[in-house]
């Protein structure tokens, strides 16, 4: 008889969707094969969901709702899962970010992680630990989803130019990367400027940063070391960051010259030649 893992549903919220799939399943009848055919999965990776071995994916667990009649149970928890993936120290970050009603941040070496692309965000990813790569992307796609929101957080990003000609993971990526940035041009709630070279020294020479502004709630300034994020809300890093916030707008392109700067280094740095993969943190 196959020894089958009994998962404590209040360990985690992968622990506990997979003893809700398993729990559910056997309430509607159905094998992990059938269940796996129904899905357009296999069996086996039903197994490994339910037994908390694999990380299921947004898509699949919109598909078991539709399977198991489940009224979008499976939906809504996948996204505690998926940000559960999330370094532990990032974590506390990310769950401010998503209640955030303004978001604006300073990125001197790459694309911020709510405007990348999944292949981009792969290479940036693939130069830490790459034993959960994919439950990371599938972490920062999700994370992503605020954009999506009926009303999203204002949010607005000042980009180094030096963002922009790094080559991250390849031509190809940086090429769909810097596309994809062209697609926020008329977003009415995400706003991109891109600080020139031309600007010189300029107000946050010491790296990136970002501010979160809150309804009925401090705002926060994060930042990141090597090791680490940091979070404050001590008014007087609030004030400093928002005074050099304001200098680094006042320095980067307009949103328009912005986005025809970025046509322009997609057009002529990474045409569609192919080049091997490199390698790229966020």
């Amino acid at each position: 008889m196959v020894n089958i893992r009994e998962l404590d549903p209040a360990a985690s919220p992968l622990d506990y969707f997979g003893y809700e799939l398993r729990r559910r399943r056997e309430a509607a009848g159905l094998t992990q094969r059938e269940l796996g055919a129904i899905v357009f999965c296999t069996g086996s990776l039903v197994g490994q969901v339910e037994t908390g071995a694999k990380v299921p994916t947004r898509e699949f667990a919109e598909r078991v709702d539709a399977a198991l009649v489940t009224e979008g149970f499976f939906s809504r928890l996948v996204g505690l899962v998926l940000r559960s993936q999330l370094p532990t120290w990032f974590q506390p970050f990310a769950d401010m970010e998503a209640t955030a009603t303004y978001i604006s941040t300073y990125q001197a070496q790459m694309v911020y992680g709510l405007l990348q692309t999944e292949t981009y965000s792969r290479a940036v990813l693939a130069t830490g630990v790459r034993d959960r790569l994919d439950e990371l992307v599938a972490a920062r796609m999700e994370r992503q989803r605020i954009l999506l929101r009926e009303e999203p957080p204002l949010t607005w990003v000042v980009l180094d130019e030096a963002a922009l000609h790094r080559p991250i993971g390849s031509h190809r990526i940086m090429r769909e990367q810097l596309a994809h940035l062209l697609t926020f041009l008329d977003h009415k709630w995400v706003r991109v400027q891109v600080l020139p070279f031309f600007a010189g020294e300029h107000a946050s020479l010491i790296g990136s940063f970002t501010s979160l502004r809150f309804d009925g709630h401090p705002d926060l300034v994060y930042t990141e070391d090597i090791i680490s994020g940091h979070m404050t809300a001590n008014p007087e890093t609030v004030k400093e960051a928002a005074l050099r916030y304001a200098h680094l707008q006042a320095s980067a392109l307009s949103v328009e010259d912005s986005a025809a700067l970025i046509t322009r280094v997609m057009e002529e740095r990474y045409a569609q030649a192919a080049e091997p993969d490199g390698r790229g943190v966020a």
